[in-house]
């Protein structure tokens, strides 16, 4: 803290007019201080009126008398997923001081959770209602009430009760137009103030307290002023309000349930400075406010009033403060202070005197500061002198700094020390890994930091930055915990111990210059494999060299034409040696010949193409729960499928999760030391969610389960060595979530959903009750009496059972028209569904098994119009009126030399059947086709006119086409 007496240059240079308003500031500052004790004593009491009803004499809020986090232990866990800890936090949102006498409590803002972090105990309670990233938040001056709001579709701002973390109270779609950017709390916490978020910014001011769902009053603003982003009541009269953007500042007059602005011009003309960008503003007293600006300026306002006219406030004065952009502008007791991008801190009287300085705490730039709701006594010994000329004790309250680096401290301003609280990553957060056998988990940013957390003890162990390359991509442990391989944005790669992350400086390689997007590590330790965005895999060994072991480099392969998805090593069953796959965009699973590699050359040795429309996602290994060894994938199709380990062959499809976005990576949790050893379980994330799901798969909806984990986009998953959590990393939000698996609560979740076939018919339409299972029996029976003959005369000998080679007419029967493919996957299936207990085939199937092969096969959805739209554009080309359209003769050409081959009866057959004309007594099926056809065809003409779908059909029925490829 600087030490040096005298005033600021600054108020050497005000005005007379200056002067005289800061002689009307200091005689009133006595007066301010027993305001303000009345009135914190009065809204405390009137809160205790209108929080509560008065037959919640029970209640947790009535009955709570201090803030108290709750306990850890005390949690239930009545759900499969709960949220255990956070780490990261929004570093352009405030964060708050609760408390910091016998316990230091803030409350900081962790994408769409707050928490309210004791560091005392070093546990928190995460306040979890929003389903979209948290963009404000704010207390009251007793840090009783909190307030919190987002910018979602169906934009909440709720309000907490900060002793219970229990919500009092929701205002849904509040701002509908595009959520909340910035609100407010009265001084009696009675009022709220929202301003949203769309083009034309509505400002409302809310009862919360009452039942209304409607605010008081409300007025739009004028989009010239600019997007306002800070907002203020005005602590002396509820009646008055400020706002402003970077250019703009509006006041506000709130009588009689009508809500007015006005906005004073001020620009650099108006006193002849360089003014800046307004940053923050702030009311003195009733007739005085102040706002600060990016040039280190400070604007005086004074409010001029005429009777029965609106208050008007004029910009009387621009007091240039200091030379460094002031981000920060707040008032406590009778101190004006600032924050600014050099990290000091300063202290003003309302002369705009400078009182105090701190500026030895070596912080970033100042985003928030928020001083302790306890008032220090001035008897207290140890506060050090100010720097004025009487150095007088400099008594101030405790503050909580956060700076734009994530970064949040707390200042102890008795004894002048600060201590660090918080220290995030401040960029995209892309790379997460738990340690194989210790409850270790690292983090990478984009920032090139990586941080180590022990989970269990949520304590930070080591940490490292990258300088020279800066943004990582990926990271992952070795199978025994020696190392961690880093994927960088540049095509670096480096290896570090995995308990110094640090290196002897020659395990860094850098042979590709574009991202690194997956690591891995063979089963042995030996094999390291990367993929980047260049769609290719590199692969290192691991060597001795004397005495020494080395990675040495053995080779890259551009093995895929579409961006690589996942990255996986497995053990040859035969050999045990490691194998190596990679999954593309493309389609196509691709196998390397580890054995024959090396000398700078990565060898293929299979590649099969796994898919026809649907995109695979991820793979992972599935586990040993059945004799035979399978290799699991997920598409965007919502399917999983289960491919031989070996032969590569499809053996089951199964409906997976759909929770809005199909699944992005899977992770097998370890069998349980306790448990039944065929429990198994997997955790996975979609594009926002993060779930698990009881092994084996079957296509039962209720043995899955997820929930909203990162809004803007979950990057990846971890899971921890015991199985106990899963680590989700949100990139853009800077947050890595911690989860608690309750797998005895997934357990009984998937009993409620129903026994044996229950699941099952409940995914058909209708159920067991509707026309689809209806439909089904008949068409079932009608199979099994067509075996026999139906017009025998014979005793019917009805089976239970029907031949697998029924299976594909009876699919298209019920609507479901799958490709030849499709149909061979599914009687391979069946057909070797028993093969590996008892090396005999499957050649029949029940009406229970039907139905599961029916469920799980189909599409999850119909077909949008998007995607006709997209096939026509990619076939097809412009006419003179943009619309897209194909060829006749190219569309029959594709038809029978693209994708599955149709020969020209099969097409003639088809296109008659659906235009609904009859192909008897055509001369020829090259006529037939011409007259069914017309030469040009749009997407709008094989939508309605050959397919049959109105145009207002925004998605077409759950069919698939016989071609693929169109």
């Amino acid at each position: 803290m600087s030490t040096t007496n005298g005033t600021s240059t600054a108020s050497d240079r005000a005005d007379a007019e200056t002067e005289d308003a800061g002689e009307q500031i200091n005689t009133e500052n006595n007066q301010i201080e027993k305001e303000v004790h009345d009135e914190d004593e009065d809204g405390r009491n009137e809160l205790t009126l209108y929080s509560l009803q008065e037959d919640a004499a029970g209640s947790q809020v009535y009955t709570a008398t201090s803030l108290s986090v709750i306990p850890k232990e005390s949690r239930t866990k009545t759900h499969p997923l709960v949220l255990d800890w956070a780490y990261g936090m929004n570093q352009t949102l405030p964060v708050l001081s609760l408390q910091d006498e016998d316990r230091l409590v803030i409350l900081y803002i962790c994408a769409h959770v707050a928490v309210m972090y004791d560091h005392t105990s070093n546990a928190q309670h995460l306040l979890q209602g929003h389903c979209s990233p948290i963009t404000c938040l704010c207390a009251s001056e007793d840090r009783r009430w909190l307030v919190t709001a987002d910018m979602g579709q169906e934009s909440l701002v709720i309000i907490w009760d900060a002793y219970t973390g229990i919500p009092v109270r929701t205002l849904f779609d509040c701002h509908p137009e595009g959520g909340v950017c910035a609100m407010a709390l009265s001084k009696d916490s009675k009022y709220l103030v929202t301003v949203g978020a769309g083009a034309v910014q509505r400002v409302c001011i809310w009862n919360w307290t009452d039942e209304s769902e409607s605010p008081e009053c409300q007025v739009d603003l004028s989009p010239k002023y600019g997007f306002q982003n800070q907002l203020l009541f005005n602590p002396f009269d509820n009646t008055q309000l400020v706002s402003n953007s970077s250019t703009q500042i509006l006041f506000y007059n709130w009588e009689r349930g009508h809500l007015e602005y006005s906005a004073p011009e001020i620009t650099d003309k108006t006193f002849n400075m360089v003014l800046g960008s307004l940053s923050q503003s702030i009311f003195y007293y009733d007739a005085v406010a102040f706002t600060a600006t990016s040039a280190g300026n400070i604007v005086l306002w004074n409010k001029q009033t005429q009777s029965h006219q609106p208050v008007v406030r004029k910009a009387v004065k621009l007091v240039p403060l200091q030379k460094e952009a002031i981000t920060v502008l707040t008032l406590i007791d009778s101190f004006i202070v600032t924050g600014d991008v050099n990290g000091h801190i300063k202290f003003y009287d309302g002369n705009l005197k400078l009182i105090n300085v701190y500026n030895e705490f070596s912080l970033d730039p100042i985003s928030s500061i928020s001083f302790s709701k306890e008032k220090p006594s001035i008897s207290d010994p140890g506060y050090s002198k100010d720097c004025t000329l009487d150095a007088k004790p400099f008594v101030i309250r405790n503050l909580v700094v956060s700076t734009t680096h994530a970064t949040a401290v707390h200042v102890n301003a008795q004894r002048n020390v600060s201590q660090t609280l918080l220290k995030e990553h401040a960029e995209p957060l892309e790379a997460v890994a738990c340690h194989p056998k210790q409850s270790l988990v690292a983090m990478g940013s984009h920032s090139g930091t990586i941080k180590v957390w022990d989970y269990e003890h949520k304590e930070a162990v080591c940490s490292r930055v990258f300088q020279p390359h800066k943004q990582i991509q990926c990271i992952t442990y070795d199978p025994q915990g020696f190392y961690l391989a880093v994927g960088f944005a540049s095509g670096a790669l480096q290896i570090v111990d995995a308990c110094t992350l640090q290196s002897d400086g020659k395990e860094c390689f850098h042979y590709s210059q574009d991202s690194i997007t997956h690591l891995t590590f063979s089963q042995d330790s030996r094999y390291l494999a990367a993929a980047d965005t260049g769609k290719a895999v590199t692969l290192l060994l691991r060597c001795k060299e004397g005495t020494q072991e080395v990675w040495k480099y053995q080779g890259r392969h551009h093995s895929h034409y579409k961006p690589i998805q996942d990255l996986l090593f497995g053990v040859d069953l035969d050999s045990s040696q490691p194998r190596l796959l990679s999954l593309g965009m493309d389609r196509w699973l691709v196998e390397y010949d580890l054995q024959n590699s090396g000398e700078d050359g990565l060898l293929i040795l299979s590649s099969e193409r796994i898919e026809q429309s649907a995109v695979p996602t991820c793979m992972v290994w599935y586990p040993p729960l059945t004799p035979e060894h399978f290799l699991l994938t997920a598409s965007n199709l919502y399917k999983m499928k289960l491919f031989n380990a070996t032969s590569k062959m499809c053996r089951k499809t199964v409906f997976g999760p759909s929770y809005g976005s199909p699944v992005k990576k899977m992770a097998i949790l370890p069998p349980s030391k306790d448990g039944d050893p065929n429990s198994r379980y997997m955790a996975y994330i979609t594009q926002d969610k993060v779930g698990i799901q009881i092994l084996p798969l079957d296509g039962n909806p209720h043995k899955s389960f997820a929930m909203i984990c990162h809004s803007t986009g979950v990057s990846t998953l971890a899971c921890s060595y015991d199985g106990r959590y899963a680590f989700t990393a949100g990139g853009q939000d800077c947050t890595v979530f911690s989860w608690e698996l309750n797998l005895s609560s997934l357990e009984a979740s998937a009993a409620l959903g129903g026994k044996d076939m229950v699941p099952f018919y409940n995914l058909l339409e209708g159920g067991r009750d509707g026309q689809l299972f209806r439909e089904m029996e008949e068409y079932f029976y009608y199979c099994q009496l067509q075996n026999q003959d139906l017009d025998t005369m014979e005793t019917r000998l009805v089976s239970t059972r029907i031949p697998l080679a029924d299976v594909p007419f009876l699919m298209r029967a019920l609507g479901f028209y799958p490709t030849e493919q499709e149909l061979e996957d599914m009687q391979n299936e069946v057909k070797f569904s028993r093969y590996a207990e008892t090396r005999n085939y499957v050649t029949d199937i029940d009406l229970e098994e039907f139905i599961k092969l029916y469920v799980n096969h189909r599409l999850a959805s119909g077909i949008a119009r998007q995607e006709l739209c997209n096939a026509f554009q990619v076939l097809g080309k412009p006419d003179e009126r943009g619309r897209y359209t194909i060829d006749r003769d190219e569309l029959l050409e594709l038809l029978q030399a693209r994708g599955e081959h149709m020969t020209e009866d099969d097409l003639a057959e088809c296109f008659t059947t659906l235009v609904g004309i009859s192909g008897e007594g055509a001369s020829c099926t090259e006529s037939l086709l011409e007259s069914v056809l017309p030469p040009e065809i749009s997407m709008d003409t094989f939508a309605t006119d050959i397919l049959g779908f109105s145009e207002a059909t925004q998605e077409l029925p759950q069919e698939h086409g016989h071609d693929d490829d169109l």
